[in-house]
């Protein structure tokens, strides 16, 4: 499986959300959370400018957020993503 990254923050619903559907999936991630402002501009950098948690990362791929990766799953391109 490829590697994969989330920037998150505590109380955030999507972020859950998408940790619960890479869950579904068997998914190993590690989890980055962004309260600290150094991390958080990290993420910002690496995200091209995106401040909104989450932010997912497979392999190389910048995916974006739960929405983004919600999208891909009901395409179909999700599951070849995560088997990199």
């Amino acid at each position: 499986m490829a590697k994969i990254e989330i920037y998150t923050t505590p109380t955030c619903p999507y972020c859950h959300a998408a940790k619960s559907l890479l869950n579904e999936k068997g998914a190993d991630y590690t989890e980055i959370t962004v309260l600290d402002p150094e991390l958080r501009q990290k993420m910002t950098e690496r995200a091209h400018g995106r401040r909104t948690v989450p932010q997912i990362f497979i392999g190389e791929t910048h995916v974006g957020g739960y929405d983004d990766m919600a999208a891909l799953d009901r395409q179909g391109k999700l599951d070849p993503l995560l088997a990199q």
